[in-house]
């Protein structure tokens, strides 16, 4: 007979006992991207550990199923909360008993009343009966179950997620098995292979030993051919494109949530969601920063000196840009509501930040740098005298 051992679901997603709701949310989802197929194709290993943390997340992230594994080490979808608190008091304290297959028709009525030094045995059936009161019944069958979220990375370009467009991705994800609709099963009946057809499994309950239904055939001890197209999953891989648009502004590192896009969920469960990360594209003269946008602007000595208007590129095409008199290299200047527009906030735009970069002209005649040595008896100040003064 199949026996199915305890389970540490905590320690499978890498987390504490007192963990919280949103610690456990956060380790699953890490482990989901390492270990989903879709990462690792082909890799069995990856596989399983994939199912394991994704068992380990239904329980712990349901605060119902997680206060019963806390207090009897597994679930069963027999169990409610209060009989599970009612079990866990019973048994505190007392040594391991392997209780499997055991008659405990001998403790009902008078036979079991709870004498001194037997206390808690007398009601000890009572308990037993109220934790599996469906042993005798067949397994409740899985309801929906919700298909798993996506998350990928998509590069647009630096025009794209300025203005704004349409963009396509390849999204490898999930869905619904053609072949048995997600039913997992074609064919007849054959013998449960968990339960070699007996229909019970054993199952550890903290200190002790319990036989109940067979959870795979629900305690029919009989089972369907496993489909061949998705092999008993009910789900089948398969490559899409998606289509989606990029707001404008969009910033680099943005989150997009495309809502069912994710994978296919089982018996009637809504589809997981679908998140796209954007990566915005380089530009060889604009350098975006938030919602501001940076350039470099070389000018000439003598209209850094005497001031002058320049034309400068923006995103919206040329403009002019006032250079002020005596204007140095490095020093930047404003321009107001020139960046990009605010994705979150139309009609609110960044800055355009220009840095003015003065360029020395090469003299090729005489005349030129007899002017220029004009110019240095003009005006003889020494730019490095304040260098000086701070050593």
């Amino acid at each position: 007979m199949a026996t199915t051992q305890n389970k540490d679901y905590y320690a499978t997603l890498g987390v504490k006992k007192t963990a919280t709701a949103e610690e456990i949310r956060k380790a699953f989802r890490k482990a989901a991207r390492r270990y989903h197929p879709d990462v690792n194709p082909g890799d069995k290993r990856a596989e399983e550990k994939f199912k394991e943390i994704s068992e380990a997340n239904d329980i712990l992230s349901d605060e119902k199923k997680r206060k019963i594994y806390d207090q009897l080490g597994f679930y069963s979808d027999q169990i409610d909360p209060a009989q599970a608190e009612a079990y866990a008091r019973q048994q505190g304290g007392q040594p391991p008993v392997d209780f499997g297959g055991f008659d405990f028709s001998g403790f009902q009525g008078g036979g079991a009343q709870a004498g001194p030094g037997t206390a808690g045995w007398g009601s000890f059936k009572d308990i037993f009966s109220g934790i599996f009161s469906g042993a005798q019944q067949q397994h409740r069958p899985r309801g929906p179950q919700p298909g798993t979220d996506l998350e990928y990375q998509a590069t647009v370009d630096f025009w794209t997620a300025i203005r704004g467009g349409q963009a396509r991705m390849q999204v490898h994800r999930q869905e619904v098995c053609p072949t048995c609709h997600g039913q997992a099963h074609t064919g007849g009946p054959m013998p449960c292979p968990e339960c070699n057809g007996t229909g019970q499994v054993t199952q550890m309950g903290g200190r002790m030993k319990f036989n109940i239904p067979c959870p795979r055939c629900n305690g029919t001890g009989r089972t369907s051919n496993a489909c061949g197209t998705c092999h008993g999953e009910g789900l089948v891989s398969r490559t899409e494109t998606v289509e989606f648009r990029i707001k404008a502004g969009t910033r680099d590192g943005q989150r997009i949530r495309l809502q069912g896009k994710g994978n296919a969920g089982l018996n009637g469960g809504a589809s997981g969601d679908l998140f796209v990360i954007v990566r915005t594209g380089s530009h060889p003269v604009f350098t975006r920063l938030g919602d501001d946008i940076h350039v470099t602007v070389p000018v000439t000595v003598p209209e850094a000196s005497l001031g002058a208007k320049v034309d400068v590129p923006t995103i919206d095409g040329r403009a002019q840009l006032k250079i002020p008199p005596g204007t140095q290299s490095g020093q930047k200047l404003r321009m107001r509501e020139r960046g990009v527009e605010n994705a979150q906030r139309p009609g609110q735009r960044g800055d355009q930040i220009v840095t003015i970069e003065v360029t020395v002209p090469t003299l090729q005649d005489e005349r030129s740098r007899e002017i220029m040595r004009e110019l240095a008896k003009l005006n003889p100040q020494d730019p490095r005298v304040t260098l000086f003064d701070k050593l």
